[in-house]
C-alpha cells in the first residue's frame, strides 16, 4: 500500500505521515528533507539557492547530510523552497522519491507533490493543510520551546510571512506546483491537536482500504 501525504509547511503532514507509518508498520520518507539537503549543500558551497545551475550541482549531496540537525530550521525550509523551483532540481530527485514508493511493501512518503507526481497511482492520497496563522503558530512554538534542538527568540509575525511567501513560491510554481490531487481526501487540521489529526488520517485510511476490498 503506498499512501501519499501531501500539504503546505507546518500543516503536520510530516506527524501525520510517520504516524501512519508506523501504524501501518510501511517505510517512510520525508521528501522534504531531500530538498532541504539540496537548499543546504547550497549554502555549504557558497552557492546561490535560486540559480539553477548550483541548484542542480547540490544534487549530488552526501547521504550523512541527511542527519544533520540544521536540516530542520527555519532557515533550511526557506532554501528548500526556494532551489524547488527548479525543474532540474525536481527531476534529479525524482527517482529516489519514486523508487521508495515502489517497494514491494509500499511505503509512505510526504511531502507537496507526491499524489500528483511522484506517486499519482498511490492507493491512498491525502492532503493535509490548516491556516497560515496556525501554522505560523505551530512553527512559532517548536521553534522558541527549542524543539528542533534550539532555542530561537523570532516574532510570530516574521514566521507568517515567510509561510506565506513559502504557500506562493510553492503553489505557483511551473514545475509541480502545490495542489490536493483530484482524489485527495483533504483534512484540515486548523483546529485540531497532535492526537485527532492523526486518528482522522488513520480513519481514513481505514475507511478506503475497506471500500477498495
Amino acid at each position: 500500500m503506498i499512501i501519499a501525504v501531501d500539504g503546505p509547511t507546518a500543516s503536520g503532514k510530516g506527524t501525520i505521515a510517520k504516524a501512519l507509518a508506523a501504524h501501518f508498520g510501511l517505510p517512510h520518507l520525508d521528501t522534504g528533507l531531500l530538498y532541504r539537503a539540496v537548499g543546504r549543500q547550497v549554502a555549504l558551497d557558497g552557492g546561490d539557492p535560486d540559480c539553477a545551475e548550483d541548484a542542480l550541482a547540490a544534487c549530488s549531496f552526501p547521504d550523512a547530510l541527511l542527519d544533520d540537525p540544521e536540516l530542520r530550521s527555519e532557515e533550511s525550509g526557506g532554501l528548500a523552497s526556494r532551489v524547488s523551483i527548479h525543474p532540474a532540481v525536481r527531476q534529479a530527485l525524482y527517482a529516489r522519491q519514486r523508487a521508495f514508493a515502489m517497494q514491494p511493501a509500499g511505503a509512505v512518503l510526504d511531502g507537496r507533490d507526491i499524489g500528483t507526481v511522484i506517486a499519482p497511482d498511490a492507493d491512498v492520497k491525502l492532503f493535509i493543510t490548516a491556516s497560515v496563522q496556525a501554522r505560523a503558530r505551530r512553527r512559532w512554538l517548536e521553534m522558541t520551546a527549542g524543539d528542533i534542538g534550539r532555542e530561537i527568540d523570532i516574532p510570530l509575525a516574521e514566521i507568517e510571512r515567510d509561510i506565506v511567501a513559502r504557500d506562493d513560491r510553492d503553489i505557483s510554481r511551473k514545475d509541480a506546483p502545490l495542489r490536493a490531487a483530484a482524489d485527495a481526501l483533504v483534512i484540515d487540521t486548523t483546529g485540531m491537536n497532535r492526537e485527532r489529526a492523526i486518528a482522522e488520517a488513520i480513519e481514513a485510511v481505514r475507511m478506503h482500504r475497506a471500500a477498495a476490498r
